[in-house]
C-alpha cells in the first residue's frame, strides 16, 4: 500500500475501500471453507463408521433390499396374468366339547421311559383296603434326555371308619401343572443363555416325537417368573443396599399393541454391585432419567457410569460419588484412529498405560490401599501429561471431527474419569457390567423382541439371575432346577439362602 492504495502484482492500483472489500470476502470464504471442510471430515467419519459397521469383523449385518438402493434403473416386461376361476368349498366339523377358556392338560407321549415313584400315605394303613390310586405324570428333563416321573399314590379305605387316605404329592413348581423343574430349567436356559427362541425349541422337541405348543411353553414361562419373583424382590433390595455400583442400560425391541406391524424400543437398565457380586436388569419403557432415579432413590455410595445425560444430577447429589468409565471415552479414540491416527494412537498408547497398571495390581492380589497407592504412583502422572496434552489439542482441531469429539468428551467427563485414583475399591471402567449385557445383545439376533412389556420385565428378572450366576461361576441350569424345587416351600425370610451366590 502506497499514499492510500494497493497494487497488485501486475501494478494495477486499488483503493483502500476495494482493499477491505476483497479482504472480507477472503475472511468470509476462509469461514466457508473451514466450514466445509469440518463438514467433509464428519461424512467422511461417519462414512467409515459406517462401513466398520457393514464390513468389520465384529460382526455381520444384513441389509434389507430398499427401492431407494441398488436401483439398475432396468425396465422389466410386465406380462398380464390370466384371471383364474374361483370355487366355493364348504365343510362340516365336529364342536369342541372343550368349554372356551378352559385348559387342557397335555397328554404326555406313551413312548417316553417313566421314573415310577410309589407314595404311600402317611397314616397307617393296616386294615385298610385298597380301592385305587391316583397317578400324575409330569414331563422331566436332564441334558439330552426326556423322561416321564411317574407319581403313583394308592388310595386306602378303612371300612369301620369310612376313612380314604392318600400319599401327598410333592409340591410341583406350577401346581397342577406337568412341567417339572428339569424341563422349565432347560427351556429358560436354552432361551437366555443359549439363545434359543421357544419356537426352535418346539421344533426341537418335535424331532423327538414331544408335541408341545409355543403358547403352552410360554404359560410355563410366566408362571415360573411369578414362583421367582419375591427372590428377584431381594435380590432388587441387596443390590440398591450396596455401596458400590456400575450402571449402564441397553436397548430391546418390544411388541405393543398400539405400535401394529413395528416394536416399542424399551431398556434394560443394568446394576451391578462388584463387591457383592450381583447383577440386577431392571426393565423401563424408555432411556428417562425417571428409570435410574427411581431405583437408584435410596442408594447411597459409589456410581460408575458413561457420559449419558441421565447421570449428570448425581454430580452433585449428597451421598453419592459419581466415578466415570475409561473405557467409553477409548472406544471413541478408537473410532478416531481414520480421521486423525496420529492424535489418536498417542491418547490410546496412554491409556494401555493406565490399563497395564490395572493389571499389574490385579495378577499381584493387592489390597484396595496398595491398588491406590500403585495409582497415585503410575497412574497419577500419565493422567496429569494427558490432560495437559488434550487442553494444549483442543483448539487445533475441528470441533465436528471425530478427534475433536473425543477430546470434548473426554475433558468435560475429566474430573469423573480421573476420581478413581482416590479410591482402591472403584475399577477403572464399568467393563463388569459390560459383560452382563453381553447376553441380551445376543438375545436380540435371535428372538429379535419381546412379546410385552410383561414379558420384558420377566426377561430382565431371568437375565439378573443368570447374570449373578455367571458373575458367581455357578452353572445356572443347576441352579435354576435347585431353585424352582425348592422355592415354594422355602421361607420368604430366608430367600437369601436361594440367591445364586458362592457360598
Amino acid at each position: 500500500m502506497q499514499n492510500g492504495q494497493v497494487t497488485y502484482q501486475d501494478k494495477r492500483p486499488i483503493s483502500e475501500e476495494e482493499y477491505l472489500l476483497l479482504k472480507k470476502e477472503n475472511t468470509e470464504l476462509s469461514e466457508k471453507v473451514t466450514n466445509l471442510t469440518a463438514e467433509l471430515l464428519y461424512y467422511k467419519q461417519e462414512l467409515a463408521q459406517l462401513k466398520r459397521m457393514i464390513f468389520g469383523s465384529k460382526s455381520e449385518r444384513h441389509i434389507g433390499n430398499d427401492p431407494s438402493q441398488l436401483n439398475l434403473g432396468l425396465d422389466v416386461e410386465t406380462v398380464e396374468q390370466p384371471e383364474r376361476e374361483t370355487e366355493q368349498i364348504t365343510y362340516t366339523r365336529n364342536k369342541s366339547d372343550n368349554k372356551k377358556g378352559a385348559a387342557i392338560r397335555l397328554a404326555l407321549p406313551a413312548h417316553l421311559h417313566r421314573e415310577e415313584h410309589i407314595i404311600e400315605p402317611a397314616e397307617d394303613i393296616t386294615g385298610a383296603r385298597k380301592i385305587g390310586e391316583v397317578v400324575t405324570e409330569v414331563l422331566e428333563y436332564t441334558p439330552g434326555k426326556f423322561y416321564v416321573e411317574k407319581y403313583v399314590r394308592p388310595k386306602y379305605v378303612f371300612p369301620k371308619e369310612e376313612k380314604i387316605v392318600i400319599g401327598e404329592l410333592p409340591t410341583l413348581p406350577i401346581p397342577r401343572g406337568n412341567a417339572g423343574p428339569g424341563l422349565l430349567s432347560h427351556l429358560l436356559i436354552s432361551k437366555f443363555v443359549d439363545h434359543l427362541p421357544f419356537y426352535r425349541q418346539v421344533q426341537q422337541f418335535k424331532r423327538q416325537d414331544i408335541d408341545i405348543a409355543e403358547s403352552t411353553i410360554s404359560g410355563w414361562f410366566t408362571a415360573s417368573c411369578r414362583l421367582l419373583e419375591p427372590l428377584y424382590n431381594r435380590l432388587v433390595t441387596r443390590v440398591r443396599q450396596s455401596s458400590y455400583l456400575m450402571a449402564d442400560e441397553t436397548p430391546i425391541p418390544v411388541q405393543t399393541h398400539d405400535k401394529p406391524g413395528s416394536t416399542h424400543k424399551g431398556y434394560h437398565w443394568v446394576y451391578y454391585a462388584p463387591i457383592e457380586k450381583l447383577v440386577c436388569f431392571d426393565y423401563r419403557k424408555g432411556r428417562g432419567r425417571d428409570g435410574p432415579e427411581e431405583f437408584l432413590e435410596k442408594f447411597r455410595g459409589m456410581l460408575q457410569v458413561d457420559g449419558y445425560s441421565a447421570y449428570d444430577v448425581y454430580e452433585n447429589k449428597e451421598g453419592i460419588t459419581l466415578y466415570g468409565c475409561l473405557a467409553h471415552a477409548r472406544r471413541k479414540y478408537e473410532n478416531s484412529k481414520d480421521n486423525d491416527p496420529q492424535r489418536a494412537e498417542y491418547v490410546l498408547d496412554r491409556m494401555r498405560n493406565l490399563y497395564m497398571v490395572e493389571r499389574e495390581a490385579r495378577e499381584s492380589n493387592l489390597s484396595y490401599d496398595q491398588r491406590k497407592e500403585l495409582r497415585i504412583a503410575k497412574s497419577l502422572p500419565v493422567l496429569q501429561e494427558l490432560e495437559k496434552w488434550m487442553k494444549e489439542q483442543l483448539p487445533e482441531v475441528l470441533p465436528k471431527s471425530s478427534i475433536g469429539q473425543a477430546i470434548s468428551y473426554t475433558l468435560k467427563l475429566w474430573p469423573r474419569l480421573t476420581r478413581y485414583i482416590d479410591n482402591g475399591q472403584v475399577e477403572i471402567d464399568n467393563n463388569l457390567i459390560e459383560n452382563s449385557i453381553r447376553g441380551v445383545a445376543l438375545g436380540r439376533k435371535n428372538y429379535l423382541f419381546a412379546g410385552s412389556h410383561e414379558a420384558a420385565q420377566q426377561a430382565a428378572m431371568i437375565y439378573s439371575f443368570l447374570g449373578t450366576c455367571k458373575i458367581n461361576k455357578i452353572e445356572p441350569y443347576s441352579w435354576l432346577k435347585d431353585t424352582l424345587t425348592r422355592i415354594s416351600d422355602h421361607s420368604i425370610q430366608k430367600l437369601d439362602e436361594l440367591l445364586p451366590l458362592t457360598k
